[in-house]
């Protein structure tokens, strides 16, 4: 294949042809300077900081969000004890659509997976918390047992703890909470939490970290007992500490896992319990300090209110942009009043909470997908799990194929190109345009610059003091799941392989970076202290 990559210099500039849109660069003309060397390091990410979610209904089948393009018909011919009881408390059951349990077994997805890693693979979500564990193998049986919404048998647990070893991937969880895990008192009881870490042990698996419950602030929707508040929370908390550190002891024990709060009015919300009470009730018990962020509900949960929205028009915006730190900001000062010095981990995120909107799948949505993560990485975020691999509108993968999506592919060029080490870039830009740095991936004292043109119409430019390797992203439809890199489109090979993703060297001097673009800048001649 031929690359589309060409250059010519005139008058002393040099252009270099980018997938047929050419890119100035002049050593002499003035802009914002990037001085890689110079950079000083902010903070330090898990290497395992980049993560994702495969929620517990898939790995059951049961009713998840249902897809924009179906109908009700798609519920014909499922399992009809899974088409019931199985909607999370107040919400609309038309909402959702039954699908069968992930092929966890799939070489595309192994493979796709593999490729992210090592990272964490979290399986929980609302329907986590009322799924009934079939401690005897066998068939599974047709209907949950009274107080659950759903089964989770051995062997497909066995499915997942296979998986996350074959693609390097740490499990993270929570465990059942509703009403079938308590006693006639409405405590919760380690019976079942029991019988699944045993299992789980006496297949070689390991969770390396867990919520006692997932999102506690509206724990009524979760399947939590009528009446249950941040007092019942504290009480839960002390006896699932207790049983975790006895059970499973090199468990990290995260928390509190809350949502919905930092940006919208959801946190006065009827029955919405404050994350500020949960912690009060539990005290400092909490190994890191745990959230989901949604700056917005898809457009499946319009009902929930016009603020909570976002529309395409808007998803390049600074407000859209900035949402994740303003919310980011909120769970950081709690943090800091009640579990100070713990690190923040952010279990669950997507574009929009109730599977994302339609354009969550398109090139549209990577610039929220990477300004989301280099910005929590300066904020001191250690890890961001994405919600999900492949399930629904947010999904890294397409459900049904397993064909990558531009999020994908971005995240693909982090995992290769960004390290651990975050440094402070250091330069000017305008509120479109964001410049972020990271150490180069398994480079010494290299460094790696994102640079997110998220302007509709204007180019950015800097000057670089250094030479670089250039990898640009770029797509012809903005709303459009075919991504370029250096103007060529990004597709598995036909044995499923990854394509190679080569940079385009270019030498120091003025770069312009064009409207809606995304690049990757790696300097391995930067010399950087901070990054040996």
């Amino acid at each position: 294949m031929k690359s589309r990559t060409q250059s010519t210099r005139y008058l002393g500039l040099v252009f270099i042809m980018i997938g047929g849109n050419f890119v100035l660069q002049d050593k002499t003309a003035k802009s914002p300077v990037l001085a890689p060397s110079k950079m000083v390091r902010m903070g330090v990410v898990d290497e395992r900081f980049q993560s994702f979610n495969v929620e517990m209904v898939e790995v059951t089948g049961g009713r998840f969000w249902r897809p924009y393009d179906s109908n009700r018909t798609a519920d014909k011919g499922a399992n009809p004890a899974k088409q019931e009881g199985s909607t999370p408390t107040g919400l609309d059951p038309n909402l959702f659509q039954y699908r069968s349990p992930i092929d966890l077994s799939n070489s595309r997805l192994r493979k796709l997976a593999a490729a992210l890693g090592p990272s964490y693979m979290r399986v929980s979500g609302t329907w986590a918390n009322t799924t009934y564990f079939q401690t005897s193998p066998g068939p599974e049986p047709g209907q949950a047992p009274t107080g659950f919404n759903g089964v989770l048998t051995e062997a497909q647990w066995k499915g997942v703890v296979d998986f996350s070893r074959a693609v390097d991937a740490r499990l993270v969880t929570s465990f059942a909470t509703g009403l079938g895990t308590r006693n006639n008192a409405g405590e919760w009881t380690p019976k079942q939490a029991g019988e699944f870490l045993s299992y789980t042990k006496s297949i070689g698996g390991d969770i390396a970290a867990a919520e006692f419950m997932n999102e506690p602030t509206i724990a009524g929707m979760g399947g939590a007992p009528k009446g249950y508040d941040a007092g019942a929370f504290g009480r839960d908390v002390a006896a699932f500490r207790k049983f975790i550190r006895e059970s499973s002891p090199k468990t990290l024990f995260l928390g509190p896992g809350s949502v919905g709060e930092g940006l919208f009015a959801l946190s006065s919300a009827p029955g919405m319990l404050p994350s500020a009470d949960l912690l009060r009730a539990t005290g400092p018990v909490f190994d890191a300090f745990s959230y989901h962020l949604y700056a917005a509900v898809s457009k499946r949960c319009a009902g929930m209110g016009e603020t909570m929205q976002t529309s395409e028009a808007d998803a390049l915006s600074p407000e859209w942009l900035s949402r994740s730190e303003k919310i980011s900001e909120f769970y950081a000062g709690l943090r800091d009043k009640f579990e100070a010095g713990k690190d923040l981990w952010i279990t669950e995120t997507a574009d929009a909470a109730c599977g994302g909107n339609p354009w969550g799948s398109t090139y549209l949505d990577t610039f929220r997908y990477l300004a989301q993560h280099a910005s929590l990485a300066q904020r001191d975020v250690k890890v961001i799990m994405h919600n999900t691999l492949a399930a629904s509108a947010y999904g890294l993968l397409d459900e049904k194929s397993f064909e990558p999506r531009p999020n994908y592919w971005a995240a693909l060029l982090w995992k290769k190109l960004m390290g651990r080490g975050v440094l402070k870039p250091e330069i000017e830009t305008g509120p479109n345009f964001y410049v972020y740095a990271h150490c180069l991936q398994d480079r010494p004292g290299g460094v790696a610059v994102l640079i997110l043109n998220a302007d509709r119409k204007n180019a950015f430019v800097m000057t670089s003091l250094s030479e670089a390797e250039r990898y640009t992203l770029t797509a012809k439809q903005l709303e459009g799941t075919t991504v370029e890199l250096n103007g060529l489109p990004l597709r598995l090979t036909d044995t499923d392989d990854l394509p190679k993703m080569r940079g385009i060297p270019v030498p120091a001097g003025r770069f312009s970076f064009a409207p809606l673009s995304i690049t990757f800048l790696t300097i391995s001649s930067a010399d950087n202290n901070s990054c040996r």
